[in-house]
């Protein structure tokens, strides 16, 4: 990488922080981000959720084990310190990274479907220029965000429930700056069935498909 693609990607990286502690004071009060009057929000976060704040309190608890074993063995001022907010700092950041997904979620409006990954990944879809939409289980989804050809994928905790394909191309920005023209979108939901009832057309008859793979479509 030469110096500017690092500081882009630095900057980037640096946002992802500051969205993730805006999200945080949101959570504290009981906001959420991005969600208009009128407009449905869709929570993919649950799960994934619970897992984390496990995670954290484990990370709390090696904090605490690091501070006593630090003192017992006499290790210096600045070197507990400086560990202390090694530490803090990580548990910050995964606060700010659940509470980004509690806040931020999908969002279905008249006119949009918002695709969201927390802090990471944000995509404005057109409704206009959506033909299908499903109830469709994939397993096995290997990345958070991957885009194959022109289909992508934004899961959590590998999994994806949802499925749209477009009249046309739209342009998605990925985490990291990266741009692709996608036409097929598989995303997920933490109750696929409404948020397939809020995004079908009104008065449109056709049934959900459903079913399970285990290996991504595309």
């Amino acid at each position: 990488m030469n110096a500017r693609v690092l500081l882009r990607v630095a900057r980037r990286i640096l946002g992802f922080d500051l969205k993730g502690v805006v999200s945080l004071v949101l959570w504290i009060a009981g906001r959420r981000h991005g969600v208009p009057p009128g407009a449905t929000a869709v929570s993919y976060a649950r799960a994934q959720t619970s897992l984390m704040m496990m995670f954290l309190f484990a990370m709390v608890v090696e904090l605490v084990a690091a501070e006593i074993l630090l003192r017992a063995i006499g290790a210096p001022a600045t070197l507990r310190m400086a560990v202390l907010v090694i530490d803090a700092y990580g548990v910050l950041i995964g606060l700010a990274t659940v509470a980004a997904g509690v806040t931020r979620p999908h969002v279905v409006s008249a006119d949009e479907l918002r695709i969201r990954y927390g802090a990471f990944f944000d995509l404005r879809v057109p409704r206009a220029q959506i033909t299908t939409v499903r109830h469709r289980r994939n397993l096995n989804e290997h990345r958070t965000i991957t885009v194959a050809d022109d289909h992508l994928a934004v899961a959590v905790s590998a999994q994806t429930n949802m499925l749209i394909e477009l009249a046309e191309p739209i342009t998605a920005v990925r985490p990291l700056g990266r741009r692709a023209e996608v036409s097929t979108i598989r995303f997920f939901a933490d109750d696929p069935r409404a948020a397939v009832a809020v995004l079908q057309p009104a008065g449109d008859p056709r049934p959900d498909p459903q079913g399970v793979t285990g290996s991504p479509a595309a």
